[in-house]
């Protein structure tokens, strides 16, 4: 009977420093799950250090290790789509090299969907230990604020690294977006799915290429791609303060008639219109936002350019 093959695919941008003790502990894990064959699929995203080499080495006294190489930075999205691409594995799962994913959880994950008849496996971070405070409360309200708007569940503290049969691998890949958030697409094809809760893991070397502003955007991206909800709140503000000038109006009008009592008093009127102009542009921005996501999507550009593989 042919063994199973289970593809390893790990998104890699600048982490020449990681690699080493990344496929060390990954060799450990696959020589520990016999009854499979595994790949090991580095998927270089444009790195500017010595992180190609790196894995070329390895390619060269490994044969189960293969690569992709993009022509620049495309961003981890597009690293994870590709890997998913040229994934040949019955099982597929995605980690990063930093070791923040555990590699010894593959087993319990295999386990889980071998055993219990899972479809896909996914890990959580239960703690943020070693990560800035301000921004683990801004990543717990995102969850919260984006499980209001969507009706894709987004779990709190959920990682990319999760383990996938080759059915569900090939129904994200039927979703080929531009704009794309892994997390959000992960829900929404559905499929039976154990979530396996771990304390967060800090990176073993080089640092983190997430800055909190790649975050917000990145968030902003998210919230985008799965809830239409801000373009309805656009409105509704729009029609509640085209309700409050209205009274506003009357209320003047009354008030002059009744009393007397031109209206007065300039510096009250610039902070009203600046207001209103702020709300306005606030409005405009979100329309402006989604407007930006689909003109992305009209240009059908690929999401990602290589630039060499292994087999060239």
């Amino acid at each position: 009977m042919k063994k199973q093959l289970l593809t390893v695919i790990v998104s890699c941008y600048n982490e020449q420093d990681s690699i080493p003790y990344f496929y060390k502990e990954i060799t450990k894990v696959a020589d520990r799950m016999k009854p499979l064959t595994f790949e090991f699929l580095f998927v270089d995203d444009g790195s500017q250090d010595n992180t190609l080499q790196v894995i070329k080495n390895l390619s060269q006294k490994d044969q189960r290790v293969r690569y992709v190489s993009f022509s620049r930075n495309f961003g981890k999205e597009a690293a994870m789509y590709a890997g998913l691409n040229y994934a040949k594995g019955d099982f597929i799962t995605l980690m990063d090299a930093d070791l923040q994913d555990p590699p010894n959880l593959l087993i319990e994950m295999y386990d889980a969907i071998t055993q219990e008849g899972y479809d896909t496996v996914g890990t959580r971070r239960v703690t943020r230990k070693g990560e800035p405070p301000i921004r683990s409360f801004f990543a717990r309200c995102f969850y919260k604020l984006i499980n209001r708007l969507s009706k894709v569940e987004m779990v709190d503290g959920a990682r990319d690294y999760r383990l996938m049969t080759r059915q569900v691998v090939d129904s994200i890949l039927m979703l080929n977006e531009y704009n794309r958030y892994s997390k959000g697409l992960f829900s929404f094809v559905g499929f039976r799915t154990k979530w396996i809760a771990y304390e967060n893991v800090e990176r073993v070397a080089g640092e983190t290429k997430w800055s909190f502003w790649k975050l917000f955007i990145y968030a902003l991206d998210g919230i985008t791609a799965f809830s239409t909800i801000p373009l309805m709140l656009a409105g509704v503000i729009g029609l509640l303060f085209c309700m409050v000038s209205f009274i506003a109006i009357l209320v003047i009008v009354a008030k002059t008639l009744i009393f007397g009592d031109p209206t007065g008093g300039w510096p009250s009127m610039v902070c009203i219109v600046f207001f209103v102009g702020g709300v306005q542009l606030f409005c405009t921005g979100i329309i402006g936002q989604y407007l930006s996501k689909t003109y992305l999507e009209t240009k059908h550009r690929p999401i990602y350019v290589v630039k060499e593989t292994e087999q060239e």
